[in-house]
């Protein structure tokens, strides 16, 4: 078995350990002979294992902690930035929530008019049944004598008109039209 130097850096800590299979292990000791690089890696592992593990390395003196704790706390210095920066995110955060409120109660619960030279009805009873050619863009009021697509017309109420788009006929609803 031949092993590279990418496996060998994989299963190097399971080398150290003693948990690689014995073919595993002949076959990254022959790449050890022979490669100076994973040599070096494997005694920096072993080193860094030893030290690790090694029970004095972690001991600090006596009050070490308290010590520390107390000159980290007396080298902060309360700084008006601080406040300056909260300040200054709380009114960007007003402003961008303004921004949202004054952007969603000025769009009107139109859908757009499905013409673009449409003007909006204004007191057009919600009720008042009205014909819409299914391909148009206007809603009329039964017998207008200018509705063009007579063959394709269907008959909802002035609410549902101009929640699809509709917009009013200009000359049989012109008492609705004001500008």
């Amino acid at each position: 078995m031949v092993v590279g130097c990418e496996e060998v850096w994989r299963e190097i800590s399971n080398y150290l350990d003693g948990e690689v299979d014995p073919a595993l292990r002949a076959a990254m000791e022959e790449h050890f002979h022979g490669c100076k690089h994973c040599t070096a890696v494997l005694d920096g592992m072993r080193n860094v294992v030893q030290l690790y593990g090694d029970e004095r390395m972690g001991e600090v003196p006596l009050g070490f902690s308290h010590r520390l704790r107390r000159r980290l706390e007396e080298n902060i210095v309360p700084s008006r930035r601080t406040f300056l920066g909260w300040a200054v995110a709380a009114a960007a955060t007003v402003l961008v929530a303004g921004c949202f409120e004054l952007a969603r109660s000025s769009v009107s619960g139109h859908p757009e008019p499905l013409s673009e030279h449409a003007k909006p009805g204004n007191g057009v009873p919600p009720e008042m049944m009205v014909l819409v050619a299914t391909d148009g863009k206007t809603f009329h009021v039964p017998g207008c004598p200018f509705i063009h697509d007579k063959a394709r017309l269907q008959t909802i109420t002035a609410r549902e008109a101009m929640r699809e788009g509709y917009a009013p006929c200009v000359r049989c609803m012109k008492k609705y039209l004001h500008a």
